[in-house]
C-alpha cells in the first residue's frame, strides 16, 4: 500500500469569462456555457506517474460567488432549453398529483399503550405523525407536524425520532438543508411543548434507555460528516455537558445507535464495508460502561439483537451468504455461539425478527425475497414460507414493534402491485389486507404485463431482468432501462403509480439487476466492487444489447437512468457505448472517482475504500482510473443527456456532476442535449416536499417523452 501522495495546485488562473453573458436558447450554443481551458483555475493531479488535470477543479469551492452564478446559469440554461416541455410538465405533474390520495394514512401500528401512523393532508407537502391511545376510536395526539416545522422553509425533513420508555417523551431531529446535519429537540407530550434541552449537528440516529431520562445520540465527524461518536444526555441538562460514551477512531468506520427488541439492551454499532463490531450496555442501567460483544476481526461481519437469554448474531463468518447463530449474554464471544440457522449457498440470509414464539427470516433467493416462519418450537413441520405467486415482486417485513404477538406485519408490492400490508397469523397462516395504496384515475393492473427475463453476460453470467409494459404496446418501443448496482443494495421491482404517465404513453420499464447488488447472493455483490466493478458496467450493456435482440427497444428508443452510485453506472456506460441510448438521465451521479477517493475530506470517501478500492494503492488507482467517467470522457459523440445535482449533497458534491457537465460540454461532437439541473436548495435526496418532488419527476419525464416523439400524445 502506498502513502499518500500530495496534491498540489500548480497553477490558480483568474475564472475569466464562466458562462455566456446572454442565455443560450438553443442547444446548438450550449458549448458557450464552457470555462475557456486557458482561462479556469487548474488543479494538476501527479499519481503514480500519471499526470491528471483536471480544469474544472474551482466549481468546489461552494462559497465562490462565481461558482453559484454558474450553477444558476446552467439551470437557466436548462430551463430554456426544456421550455417548449412546459405545458407537458403541467399535465404530467397533475397527472402524478392526481394518481394519489391527498388525504391519506399509513397503516397505523402498536407499540406500548398507542397506536401510531403517519397522514398526510391535500396541498400540505410533508406528513403529520400521529398516535391514538389504547384504541384507534380516541383522540388524535400530534407528535410532530412537518408541515407547520417545515413552514417557510426551502427543505425540511425529520432525520428520525423516538418515544421514550414512559411513552411521554418525543426525542426528533429535523435537517432544514438538506446536507444530514440535523438539530434534536424533546418534546414534553403531555404539555405538547419543547423542553429546553437542543442538541445541533446530530444525525438523527437515537435511542432512548428505559429510565425515561437518558438518551443516546450519533454525532458526525465535522469535516467527512462520518457518524463516529455517540453521547449520552441527559434530560434537563445542557448538550455541553454530554458525555462521550464511545468513539470509533477510525476513519473508515460509521457508528450508530439502537435498543434491542427486547428493549433489553442498548447497543451500538460500529461498521465498515466488510467488518462490524457492537457494543452494549443494560438499557435499565445507562450509565454503565458499554461492552463489545465481538471484538471486530478484518471481514467478518455480523448484526445483533436479542432475545431470552442469548444475543442472536447474523453473520458471514465461515458463511458467504450469512447463517444466525446464537451466544449467551452470560458469556457472549465466538467461543459459545451455536448455529441456529445453517448457510446455504444458493440462498441469502437477509434479516431476521425475534417474536416470542416465532423466528422469522428474510431471505433471498434467484433475485427474489422470500419470508420464512419458523416456529420456536413445534418441530419442521410448522415451518413454512408465505406464498406470493408473482414472477417478480418485493416482499419485506414491515413495521413490528410488537414481541408477544403471533401477528407479522409484512409489505408486498411488485410491478403492477401497489405497495400492499398486510398482517399475517403465523400459527393460521391467515392473511389479511390492511391497506393497498390506492391509484386513482382507473388504474387496473390487468392492463399491464410484468416479465422475469435472463441475460447471458459476456463471461457467461446470467443476469435477472424485470420488465413491465402496458397491453397492447408496439415493439420495438421506447424503453427506460434502470440500475444501480453498488453497495450490494438490490434494485427490487416496486411499484410506481408515478411510471403509468410513461407506461401508459407507450414506453416499457425495466430493471436491470447488474452485479455490485445482492440479488444473486453475497458473491453477486463481491464481484461488482473493487476490482470487479466493470462487471456492473458490462452487466447493464449486455441487458441493453439483449433487450435490443428481443425486439422490446431500438437503440434510437433505448433510455436509462440511474442515480447516486447508479449515476456512476450511467457516465460509465454513456463512454463505453454512448450509441446505444437515445437518452439518460444521471440524477446526483458519483462520476469523479479519483478526485473524490483520493481526498479524505470528503464525506464518505474514507469508508468506501473497500466499495470501490484505496486510489493510493497504484492497483486500485489504474483500474478506477480506467472507468472513472470524468476522466474518461472523449472526443465522440454522446447521447442526450439529463444531469442533476443537490448543492446541499454530503454523499455526492454538487462539483461531481458540474464538473462532469463542463467536460462534456468541451469534449462531445454531437448536436444532442446536454443540461445540468442544480436543485440549489436541497440534498442528495432532492426535494423534501412531495408536491416539489412530483414536479421534478414530471420534468424528467418530459424529458424522456419529448425525446421519444410522445410529448404530445394524451393519456390512455
Amino acid at each position: 500500500m502506498l502513502t499518500r501522495t500530495r496534491v498540489l495546485a500548480l497553477a490558480a488562473f483568474a475564472p475569466g469569462v464562466i458562462l455566456a453573458q446572454q442565455q443560450p436558447t438553443t442547444p446548438a450554443t450550449a458549448a458557450a456555457l464552457s470555462p475557456p481551458l486557458a482561462a479556469v483555475r487548474e488543479h494538476r493531479f501527479d499519481e503514480h506517474g500519471t499526470v491528471r488535470i483536471d480544469q474544472y477543479y474551482w466549481l468546489r469551492d461552494r462559497d465562490n460567488p462565481e461558482v453559484i452564478k454558474y450553477l444558476q446559469d446552467e439551470n437557466a440554461y436548462t430551463k430554456a432549453v426544456m421550455a417548449h416541455t412546459e405545458a407537458l410538465q403541467d399535465r404530467l405533474f397533475e397527472e402524478l398529483k392526481g394518481r394519489v390520495r391527498q388525504n391519506d394514512q399509513s397503516v397505523p401500528y402498536r407499540e406500548g399503550g398507542y397506536f401510531y401512523y403517519t397522514r398526510l393532508v391535500e396541498g400540505k407537502n410533508y406528513p403529520i405523525y400521529a398516535r391514538k391511545r389504547g384504541s384507534l376510536d380516541a383522540p388524535e395526539e400530534i407528535l410532530i407536524d412537518g408541515n407547520a416545522l417545515g413552514e417557510g422553509k426551502p427543505f425540511f425533513q425529520v432525520m428520525g425520532w423516538q418515544i421514550s420508555s414512559g411513552e411521554n417523551l418525543l426525542a426528533y431531529a429535523v435537517d432544514t438543508i438538506g446536507r444530514r446535519i440535523a438539530t434534536l429537540r424533546i418534546k414534553d407530550l403531555r404539555t405538547g411543548q419543547d423542553l429546553s434541552d437542543v442538541i445541533p449537528r446530530v444525525t438523527g440516529n437515537m435511542a432512548w434507555a428505559e429510565d425515561n431520562r437518558t438518551l443516546f445520540y450519533t454525532k458526525q465527524d465535522s469535516v467527512t460528516l462520518r457518524p463516529s461518536r455517540i453521547y449520552r444526555h441527559t434530560l434537563g441538562t445542557s448538550a455541553s455537558a454530554d458525555q462521550l460514551v464511545y468513539e470509533d477512531k477510525d476513519e473508515t468506520y460509521y457508528t450508530s445507535v439502537f435498543k434491542t427488541r427486547s428493549k433489553r439492551y442498548v447497543m451500538i454499532q460500529s461498521w465498515q464495508t466488510m467488518t462490524t463490531e457492537y457494543h452494549y450496555v443494560s438499557a435499565d442501567r445507562p450509565n454503565g460502561e458499554f461492552r463489545v460483544l465481538i471484538p471486530r476481526e478484518r471481514g467478518r461481519e455480523y448484526f445483533a439483537d436479542h432475545f431470552g437469554d442469548y444475543f442472536y448474531i447474523l453473520t458471514n463468518d465461515h458463511a458467504k451468504n450469512f447463517r444466525l447463530m446464537r451466544t449467551p449474554v452470560a458469556n457472549p464471544g465466538i467461543a459459545t455461539w451455536q448455529e441456529v440457522i445453517a448457510h446455504r449457498p444458493d440462498v441469502l440470509l437477509e434479516d431476521f425478527d425475534i417474536f416470542r414464539d416465532y423466528l422469522v427470516l428474510s431471505e433471498r433467493k434467484d433475485g427474489l425475497m422470500q419470508l420464512r416462519v419458523r416456529p420456536w418450537s413445534g418441530g419442521g413441520t410448522a415451518e413454512h414460507y408465505l406464498d406470493f405467486g408473482e414472477q417478480a415482486y418485493l416482499a419485506y417485513v414491515s413495521t413490528n414493534r410488537e414481541f408477544n404477538t403471533r401477528v407479522l406485519r409484512f409489505g408486498y408490492t411488485s410491478l403492477t402491485t401497489p405497495t400492499s400490508i398486510y398482517d399475517y397469523d403465523m400459527s393460521t397462516r391467515q392473511k389479511t389486507l390492511l391497506k393497498r395504496d390506492e391509484v386513482l384515475g382507473g388504474f387496473d393492473p390487468a392492463n399491464y404485463v410484468t416479465e422475469r427475463l435472463y441475460t447471458t453476460a459476456r463471461d457467461g453470467a446470467r443476469v435477472p431482468v424485470s420488465l413491465v409494459y402496458r397491453k397492447g404496446i408496439t415493439r420495438p418501443a421506447p424503453l427506460l432501462l434502470t440500475g444501480y448496482g453498488s453497495y450490494g443494495s438490490s434494485s427490487d421491482p416496486t411499484f410506481s403509480s408515478d411510471r403509468l404517465s410513461l407506461l401508459d404513453r407507450g414506453f416499457a420499464f425495466a430493471i436491470a439487476h447488474i452485479r455490485g447488488g445482492s440479488e444473486m447472493g453475497r458473491q453477486w455483490y463481491e464481484n461488482g466492487r473493487q476490482l470487479y466493478k466493470k462487471n456492473t458496467f458490462t452487466d447493464f450493456i449486455d441487458v441493453a444489447d439483449d433487450l435490443v435482440r428481443r425486439g422490446y427497444t431500438t437503440p434510437d428508443r433505448l433510455f436509462a437512468r440511474g442515480a447516486s452510485a447508479g449515476g456512476l453506472l450511467m457516465g460509465a456506460v454513456v463512454n463505453m457505448r454512448p450509441e446505444l441510448f437515445k437518452g439518460v438521465i444521471a440524477g446526483v451521479p458519483y462520476v469523479d472517482v479519483i478526485t473524490t477517493m483520493m481526498d479524505s475530506t470528503i464525506p464518505l470517501t474514507t469508508g468506501e475504500y473497500d466499495e470501490w478500492g484505496d486510489p493510493h494503492d497504484t492497483t486500485f488507482y489504474s483500474y478506477m482510473l480506467s472507468y472513472s467517467p470524468y476522466d474518461n470522457v472523449a472526443r465522440k459523440a454522446y447521447p442526450n443527456l439529463l444531469i442533476t445535482a443537490g448543492l446541499h449533497d454530503s454523499q455526492v458534491q454538487y462539483f461531481e456532476p458540474a464538473k462532469w457537465t463542463a467536460r462534456l460540454r468541451a469534449m462531445k461532437t454531437d448536436n444532442n442535449r446536454l443540461i445540468l439541473r442544480t436543485n440549489m436548495e436541497a440534498g442528495h435526496g432532492g426535494s423534501s416536499g412531495r408536491y416539489k418532488r412530483w414536479h421534478d419527476v414530471a420534468f424528467e419525464y418530459a424529458f424522456l417523452l419529448d425525446l421519444a416523439g410522445l410529448g404530445d400524445k394524451p393519456t390512455p
